[in-house]
């Protein structure tokens, strides 16, 4: 991600409509896994500023950053996260040493998933967790994709094949933004560059809306704009 879009993803984070469902889609994750123990390590791979890691450090884990741009670093540490700089291909961190493994919107840039996927595998425990979120379907490329630095856009065989390839269990996938998903397309038609943008207040709340009643509604099979996939590394083998 270039220095630009870290930083207007740092300015917008805390309001704009697309990163606050993330974040509350974190923390339900967060809080189903409260069921099963306590808190542990938390990587957050590609954090860019730390948004997410700051809702893993909310409900107590114990949470690092791991970005490849220094920029995303500095900002981090700003916020008072832990953080270092990382590929994401070759990180330089122990075997089995995370709970939790968080790449949200990480892997679309990485030419070698492959790699990325695998040193998720490596850095988490045995029954450890990976959350990763992806954009779907080559259908909505656009001048977004490119502008973002994108390198693909996922399907579930793709994302269940490259997580399976690479020895991760994969519990639950799902589409997110489904609702917002002919708008998405119809807009990024005549796109010109990044959809991440300010938004007038009443614009940014009618998509919160619309975001958010996606919560309740069964639409969670059916095509969106991302996918959303939970995955383990198995315990044993």
């Amino acid at each position: 991600m270039e220095a630009t879009e870290i930083r207007r993803t740092v300015e917008l984070e805390d309001h704009h409509w697309w990163y606050r469902e993330r974040r509350a889609i974190l923390a339900r994750e967060l809080r189903r896994l409260r069921r099963y123990g306590p808190p542990g390590r938390a990587l957050d791979i590609g954090a860019a500023g730390g948004g997410n890691t700051r809702v893993l450090v909310r409900h107590g884990w114990d949470a690092l950053v791991a970005d490849y741009s220094e920029l995303a670093v500095e900002l981090a540490r700003e916020r008072g996260l832990r953080a270092i700089h990382a590929d994401a291909r070759e990180l330089p961190l122990p075997d089995d040493s995370f709970d939790l493994v968080c790449a949200f919107d990480v892997l679309e840039h990485i030419e070698e998933d492959g790699r990325a996927a695998a040193e998720i595998v490596r850095v988490l425990r045995p029954g450890g967790t990976a959350l990763i979120t992806v954009p779907c379907d080559m259908a909505l490329w656009s001048a977004h994709d490119v502008a973002s630095g994108h390198v693909r856009r996922y399907t579930r065989p793709t994302l269940r094949a490259l997580l399976a390839g690479q020895g991760l269990v994969l519990d639950r996938m799902w589409s997110w933004n489904v609702l917002l998903r002919p708008v998405v397309a119809r807009h990024r038609k005549s796109s010109s560059g990044s959809d991440v943008m300010e938004l007038p207040y009443l614009v940014n709340l009618g998509l919160m809306g619309v975001i958010t009643a996606e919560r309740y509604l069964p639409v969670r099979s059916l095509p969106g704009v991302s996918l959303i996939a939970r995955a383990h590394r198995p315990a044993h083998g």
